[in-house]
């Protein structure tokens, strides 16, 4: 098993600001940002008390934490505990979300990753964060802000000074990109889900998949990324050279239309600056929509696949990715669950 290491910090609790450290501006933006809802409360509680090593799923556009149910499922099921925390007013069920899709309006990057912080600062233990898509972006924010034990982020959007820009891109995202969509939620047609979600799918099942969590999106994070690049003020920004960000996986699908190969591969160029452990895998025949059908015999082969590419040494890491910490440190396994009874003692992250 090739395994990353997480660092001394590993079991520490997440930094909290002193009240008196905040600025005005900072209280206005806490302010603004909303609570968490009473599920979310009840998993962060759940977490801490039961004293696993905790896994934050974050999701992406047109999806709800219950895209994340299989995974989640399939870590507790080897001694981890899961958090799914939504989006800021994201509705419970996607019934709710398609009955009501204004409220999915108007999201902007900061805001949710504020909700993401607001929600894992409450843990008890330094969690390993698991992002898809625009929360595959979010994924690496939080990393960006020192919050994360280690980061896997899934066909990752892309931040400022990711140039590369696919057709197939632009066509998935077109919904969205609308002028006439500025400032709204918008949901795709089941031949647009198809295109962007379910492109390596059959009929049938995609329109599974689309009944099941296809949701209204806000076109807010969309246009952000869009002028990331002309925006010297804009949200859509990682410092890729952050020393505090952690160990970060970054897997993209040969086969994605909305976050392609390229663009994972252009995250990861840039992520490798950073002194850390920084790893990458391409999935043959994956698109976008793998991560939340991920389970049974999905799943050992994605496992398999990514044991394997993280033996192979990033530039500047020693062979195996490993950070010459320490001689022989203990293990978080996310494939064999260690329970509680070394937790304080784990320093590592196998995948």
């Amino acid at each position: 098993m090739t395994r990353l290491h997480l660092g001394a910090d590993g079991a520490e609790r997440l930094p909290r600001t002193h009240p008196d450290e905040t600025t005005g501006k900072e209280r206005t933006q806490r302010s603004r940002t909303p609570s968490l809802t009473s599920t979310e409360q009840q998993e962060i509680d759940h977490a801490n008390a039961s004293r696993l090593q905790p896994v934050v799923f974050v999701h992406g556009l047109w999806l709800l934490s219950n895209s994340w149910n299989n995974w989640r499922q399939l870590f507790e099921a080897q001694g981890y505990t899961t958090l799914a925390p939504g989006w800021p007013d994201d509705p419970e069920t996607t019934q709710e979300a398609n009955q009501d899709p204004d409220v999915l309006a108007h999201k902007r990057l900061k805001q949710v990753t504020d909700h993401y912080v607001a929600a894992i600062g409450q843990l008890q233990r330094k969690q390993a964060v698991i992002g898809h898509s625009f929360g595959g972006l979010i994924a690496e924010m939080l990393a960006d802000r020192g919050v994360a034990a280690a980061t896997v982020a899934i066909s990752p959007a892309a931040f400022r000074g990711i140039l590369v820009l696919p057709l197939s891109q632009l066509k998935a995202a077109a919904p969205l990109l609308n002028p006439l969509s500025v400032g709204k939620s918008v949901p795709l047609t089941f031949e647009q889900f198809q295109y962007a979600f379910a492109n390596e799918l059959d009929e049938a099942e995609a329109r599974q998949l689309y009944d099941a969590y296809a949701v209204p999106a806000s076109s807010t994070p969309l246009f952000q990324g869009a002028l990331a690049n002309f925006n010297p003020w804009t949200e859509d920004k990682v410092d890729t050279g952050n020393p505090d960000h952690g160990p970060l996986l970054i897997i993209a699908g040969v086969k994605d239309h909305t976050v392609p190969a390229s663009v994972s591969d252009a995250a990861y160029k840039r992520q490798q600056k950073n002194a850390g452990v920084t790893q990458y895998q391409n999935m043959p025949g994956r698109g976008i929509r793998w991560p939340w059908t991920m389970g049974g015999r999905r799943w050992p082969r994605w496992r398999s696949r990514s044991s394997t590419s993280m033996r192979r040494p990033s530039k500047g890491h020693s062979p195996g990715g490993r950070l010459p910490a320490m001689e022989k440190p203990p293990t978080i396994d996310f494939t064999r669950g260690d329970g509680h009874n070394d937790l304080h003692r784990h320093r590592e992250l196998e995948l």
